[in-house]
């Protein structure tokens, strides 16, 4: 049985406790939340060496880092060491994106090398193999789209994006309505050019129970993919989009009844004032699903800062109750990240969560901020720095501009305030 089959049958599986220790909860309450679909653990069953990680509602919001190459850069190493420092600025997932080189050898490198989940996009391994073969993405068969899931499935993925929302029926709605920005998800996109060359629907969409059968056999979470998210403002809760979460919510529940988890995707670029809206329509449409969403980015206009826009908008998803929040680096639109841009990613990312954490009133999360609190009330520098998301960069700030006096910084030196109320 998967993990959601034993919690609908009141079975508490050691997986559930391991998550339920992890976010100082009751394991009963990540068994019923599994139960009624509104919390997943990501675990693939071949993939022992991580934790069971629990995401969902009443629990900390998670935070995903995108990882993965390039046609022009692909640097396996540099993959690596974005998932080494993703993990120690505390990203809670990682997802290989690698489109570069060879992907296959690159995941399985990322997969033994990783303490945390790893997710994947299967359709871009589909494609660049197709490519290796001379073919074009137009040229794959099911059969081949669904033997690299499986082989993924077998390596031990724990999640997998699949983009089963966009379908005629979806397209309909986004022609109908037209955009400034098209479609902009990749896997989208490559979907819908197999489609219309193919005159066929969506092969994930058509094929659903197989999918299904696979996810299920490997009890991978289905993070079923926003392919119509909106790319800019100008496009955000369209027609298009609706219609695709709408049909996402029919899957969900296509999936529940094969004993599948799924967590659903969603945008990408929102105003500020659509953001909660969007956290609603979804929790509305699909159940009460985990909503993992990409940012959402606030604002088009800021290249070299979209950790911050993203940062911003996942703060206003969070406390509306988004689940799952996707960083978005520095080089967004811009370039593939280094290593110093997925600390920044992440580190702003976890900002993000941590204050919709404490918006929520989840358990325990305003902790560490009263710890903080006190040490600077006694001038603890290395306690402060201790108990900062990223003590390396609180370290080094420190350092670069010492004090005379080492109990205060230089900010303020001998006005102090704190110190003149000793």
């Amino acid at each position: 049985m998967t993990q959601l089959e034993q919690a609908k049958k009141g079975i508490i599986t050691p997986q559930m406790k391991k998550a339920a220790r992890a976010e100082g909860v009751e394991p009963e309450m990540i068994r019923q939340g599994i139960a009624e679909g509104k919390i997943v653990i990501t675990q693939n069953r071949r993939h022992k060496s991580i934790n069971p990680l629990a995401i969902g509602k009443g629990l900390r919001a998670k935070v995903n880092a995108n990882i993965g190459t390039s046609p022009d850069q692909q640097n396996a190493e540099e993959e690596i060491e974005k998932l080494r420092m993703a993990i120690k600025v505390g990203a809670d997932t990682v997802m290989d994106l690698s489109t570069g080189g060879p992907v296959a050898e690159i995941r399985k490198a990322i997969l033994a090398e990783s303490t945390v989940p790893i997710g994947t996009v299967p359709i871009y391994q589909a494609v660049v193999e197709a490519v290796k073969r001379k073919k074009s993405i137009v040229e794959l068969s099911v059969d081949e789209i669904f033997e690299v899931i499986e082989s993924q499935g077998k390596e031990g993925v724990d999640f997998i994006t699949t983009h089963c929302g966009v379908t005629r029926e979806s397209l309909s709605r986004l022609r109908s309505q037209g955009r400034l920005m098209d479609m902009v998800s990749r896997g989208g996109v490559l979907t819908v050019e197999w489609m219309r060359y193919n005159k066929k629907e969506n092969p994930l969409y058509e094929y659903f129970d197989r999918l299904l059968d696979i996810a299920r056999h490997y009890e991978m979470v289905l993070s079923l993919g926003d392919g119509l998210r909106p790319g800019c403002l100008a496009d955000a809760t369209d027609r298009g989009q609706v219609q695709e979460l709408i049909l996402l919510g029919e899957l969900t529940k296509r999936a529940w009844d094969k004993g599948v988890q799924v967590i659903i995707e969603g945008p990408g670029h929102v105003p500020l004032d659509q953001i909660e809206a969007n956290v609603v329509l979804e929790k509305q449409l699909c159940h009460g699903a985990p909503f993992y969403v990409l940012g959402p980015l606030v604002t088009d206009i800021a290249p070299g800062y979209d950790h911050i826009t993203a940062a911003i908008g996942g703060a206003v998803a969070g406390r509306a109750g988004a689940d799952f929040l996707c960083y978005v680096t520095p080089s967004e639109h811009l370039r593939l990240p280094t290593v110093e841009d997925v600390r920044e990613g992440v580190v702003a990312t976890k900002i993000a969560a941590h204050a919709a954490d404490i918006a929520r009133g989840i358990k325990g999360a305003l902790k560490k901020d009263i710890e903080m609190s006190r040490a600077r009330k006694k001038l603890d520098w290395e306690r402060q720095i201790n108990l900062s998301l990223d003590p390396e960069r609180a370290r080094n700030i420190r350092k670069s501009s010492l004090p005379a006096d080492s109990d205060v910084c230089t900010m303020c030196s001998e006005f102090c305030v704190i110190k003149k109320q000793r």
